[in-house]
């Protein structure tokens, strides 16, 4: 569909790649960190924690200046980056890394408190057995944990979707290149063009509303098999 000579597809498209990029990155990556931290005390995780948390409360420009601070073109990792050839700002890998910075702790406080409630008496019957701890992560705590993972995963995609104040920060908002859902809704906004935010704003609902319906419809499957 096209409105006001630009496709309504293009951020559509371009939301659902960088929310899944971001989503997938920060799985693994929120996963491994809560594997590491789960069960942990004392001052250092506590702060660990903390920082793995803080994007949720940081307003979404803070989190986008420091982006910008670490991987901007004269930023703290700018120019190494710039030496392999890669240019995060304005372009839409630079919107991966802002929705991943984003979504982490969503699945990240997920994953912790799931798997800190696998029974560890199961854990240590592995570990008897001559099990590495490897092994007992992907074996036995990770699918006892994964139905709270999983949701942590949903949300994190629902989130991603509409990430807004980061991506514009360091990616901008050029159509056709940068420009998701949420900064195609901003410009048809200030531009005056009501129909076209009117549909961007409905797909974007719809959308969203779809993913939350799956998953819960994912996980009552789940409990049932189980």
């Amino acid at each position: 569909m096209d409105l006001g000579g630009l496709s309504v597809w293009s951020p559509l498209e371009l939301s659902v790649r960088v929310a899944g990029a971001a989503t997938a990155v920060s799985f693994v990556a929120a996963t491994l960190t809560a594997r590491l931290l789960a069960h942990k005390s004392g001052p250092m995780p506590a702060l660990l924690d903390s920082l793995c948390t803080l994007p949720l409360v940081l307003p979404p420009t803070v989190l986008g200046y420091y982006l910008i601070v670490l991987v901007g073109r004269r930023g703290v990792f700018g120019q190494a980056l710039a030496e392999w050839g890669i240019n995060l700002i304005f372009s839409w890998q630079g919107a991966v890394v802002a929705a991943t910075v984003v979504v982490f702790p969503l699945i990240y406080k997920s994953a912790r408190a799931s798997l800190e409630q696998v029974d560890r008496h199961l854990e240590d019957a592995a570990r008897t057995l001559g099990a590495s701890e490897w092994r007992v992560f992907f074996s036995i705590s990770l699918p006892l944990a994964w139905k709270g993972i999983f949701a942590g995963i949903m949300l994190a995609f629902a989130r991603g979707m509409g990430e807004f104040g980061a991506t514009l920060m360091i990616a901008g908002n050029i159509p056709g290149k940068t420009q998701t859902l949420a900064l195609a809704i901003y410009d048809a906004f200030q531009a005056g063009e009501d129909h076209r935010a009117t549909f961007l704003v409905l797909i974007t609902s719809a959308a969203c509303v779809a993913l939350l319906l799956v998953a819960e419809f994912l996980m009552k499957f789940g409990r049932r098999r189980a």
